[in-house]
């Protein structure tokens, strides 16, 4: 996450949060655990397989070839682009299969290994007719293997189970596991695409409030000025004095103006705490966040503004940056606290807004600490604790 001020230029928005980044980092990690976990897995299959039938250099080859088109598609299917290599794939599995049951000598497990792990990611990543394709695989995988059958010179159960029913059903099996995995990899994308709308509609009302806010500022102003300007031109050639005073004031409440609005899109303006944590509770539930707060002592009223500020940086943080599921805000009579889980990795982020709220926090004699433990993401803001009032002596 990062810690910094949602700024891309000097505005006072957050940038869209709604682009791909969160569905990739999941894509990331799914492929990570695939490829550390499975793809180890498949290759040591598929090594001994080889080592423990091939008999000669060809043979060697052959499967191995197989092999490579596995890995292939396994790293294709990790990315969820295996039907740009599923067909050649297939190819070589499917010529590699026959190899095994017609030209080489004892079991063909090693043949047909490859046609089944490639023909199970296959046909579950097909648009349409993946039934037609499974059913088609698998004959193709029993026709190969009751063609070497009756080749046999006297075949028995041994080579009718070796040959046709264990490669067969093998495959069957391994195509038919992999639907329950595809289903599992859309409920996730599902999920992913939910969250990103929740987050698209909890920015979207942060952006909808800072407009209400610039148009209490600026809206209030202008009909003023617009009334004040009325009422110097009746005046104009009547009361001078009347129409300088006008000018005066209209030139103050201007200046006043710009005054609220740079600090209104700074982040600088002065802010109600309880709207704050009211606010924050509120973006962060509608982006689909578990959201606990915890309110203890009133804190002073020179720490409120800056501790509102501090509350209203780290929820935009959490919502651009964030996969946080729970975020707990812990408020006390000398300080913030909030701590929310969805950290990418124990790297402490860049600070941009939260650096300039830090030099103000200290400005006023707190302290502004930014940190990763235990795999959260901590933001305090601290004030020491007001100086108990003298006692009057006797």
């Amino acid at each position: 996450m990062n810690a910094g001020s949602a700024r891309p230029g000097r505005g006072p928005f957050p940038a869209a949060p709604w682009s791909p980044a969160a569905t990739r980092l999941s894509r990331r990690r799914f492929r990570t655990l695939n490829l550390s976990m499975m793809l180890p897995l498949l290759v040591a299959v598929g090594v001994f397989m080889l080592v423990r039938q091939a008999q000669t250099l060809l043979d060697v080859v052959v499967l191995g070839l197989g092999i490579v088109a596995v890995v292939v598609a396994f790293e294709r299917w990790t990315v969820g682009e295996i039907n740009r290599v599923a067909l050649p794939c297939l190819l070589v599995a499917a010529a590699v299969w026959p190899y095994g049951v017609l030209a080489m000598d004892g079991d063909p497990q090693a043949a047909y290994y490859s046609l089944a792990v490639i023909g199970g990611m296959s046909v579950a990543q097909l648009p349409r007719h993946r039934a037609a394709a499974a059913v088609g695989i698998a004959a193709y995988v029993a026709a190969v293997g009751a063609l070497g059958l009756a080749r046999a010179a006297d075949p028995g159960v041994d080579e009718l189970l070796g040959n046709v029913v264990i490669p067969t059903g093998i495959t069957v099996v391994l195509i038919g596991l992999m639907f329950p995995n595809k289903g599992f990899y859309d409920v996730m994308a599902e999920l992913e695409e939910a969250r990103e709308r929740d987050a698209e509609l909890a920015v979207v009302r942060e952006r909808m409030r800072f407009a209400s806010d610039l148009h209490d500022i600026q809206g209030h102003t202008l009909h003023v000025v617009k009334l004040k300007i009325a009422l110097a031109q009746k005046l104009l050639h009547s009361d001078t004095a009347r129409v300088e005073q006008e000018l005066a004031e209209m030139y103050t409440l201007v200046g006043d103006t710009i005054a609220q609005t740079k600090e209104l899109a700074y982040g600088q303006r002065k802010l109600n705490l309880s709207a704050e944590l009211e606010n924050a509770r509120n973006l962060l539930e509608a982006a689909g966040m578990r959201v606990r707060v915890d309110r203890g002592a009133e804190a002073g009223a020179g720490a409120t503004d800056l501790l509102a500020q501090v509350l209203r940086e780290t929820t935009t943080n959490i919502l651009r940056h964030s996969r946080a599921t729970l975020v707990r805000i812990e408020l006390t009579g000398h300080g913030l606290t909030v701590v929310n889980d969805g950290v990418a990795d124990d790297t402490l982020p860049e600070l941009r807004g939260l650096a300039t709220l830090r030099r103000r926090v200290a400005d006023d004699g707190g302290e502004l600490t930014v940190r990763i433990e235990d795999g959260r993401f901590v933001t305090a803001a601290v004030f020491p604790a007001p100086a108990p009032a003298a006692t009057p002596a006797p």
